[in-house]
């Protein structure tokens, strides 16, 4: 199922249509969430901003007025909502980031008392092979805390740009900047990025 021309869209959604919200979830909750990220300071605390988002989204679909498309009238709202929760965020430490998010793999892929041998696997995982992943998984790291360093400008108009692929006039609409401030925030960020991956590897390389 493909996501509809903004018309269709915007009629979809004030009829209540489950099934196009549930793709429009699907397709952009990921793009999203990546772009809370860049405001915030945790996972869970972009997840929540998401779901926000979308809360907004239904209670204010009435009242679009269609300046903009849909998606980018979504990813503004995000993008608002990104920012006054960075700004708490400041002044404020979340228990998130302070408490361990829970356990990594079900308990119940374990056995239990009363069985052959408690606590040992039921089933032992699939094989898999670090090697193969271990140096996309670095870069990916190298690429993650690269981004993590920009300042909030330029991590958003980076990831909105080169991650999720919006065009220069989406991202001023969306960040209400300039077409020069944007050039310049990407370039720099862009250039910050790449200087960071040539030194990962060079690293990797010696």
């Amino acid at each position: 199922m493909v996501v509809p021309p903004d018309a269709e869209l915007v009629a979809r959604l004030r009829a209540r249509d489950e099934a196009t919200f549930a793709l429009l979830l699907d397709e952009w909750s990921g793009g999203m969430t990546r772009l809370a990220r860049t405001f915030v300071s945790t996972d869970a605390s972009a997840a929540e901003v998401v779901q926000e988002t979308w809360l907004a989204v239904i209670q204010g679909i009435d009242r679009f007025e269609q300046r903009s498309s849909v998606k980018t009238w979504v990813y503004r709202i995000l993008t608002n909502i990104a920012k006054r929760r960075s700004v708490r965020e400041h002044r404020i430490t979340p228990m998130t980031s302070l408490t361990d998010a829970g356990p990594t793999v079900a308990p119940d892929r374990f056995q239990q008392q009363g069985e052959p041998y408690p606590g040992h696997w039921r089933e032992f995982p699939e094989a898999w092979q670090p090697e193969k992943f271990a140096m996309a998984a670095e870069i990916h790291t190298e690429l993650a805390a690269a981004l993590a360093e920009l300042p909030e400008r330029q991590r958003a108009v980076i990831t909105l740009r080169d991650v999720e692929g919006c065009t220069a006039t989406e991202v001023c609409e969306l960040l209400e900047i300039s077409a020069a401030n944007q050039r310049v925030l990407l370039h720099r960020a862009r250039a910050f990025v790449r200087g960071k991956l040539e030194e990962y590897f060079r690293r990797a390389g010696s």
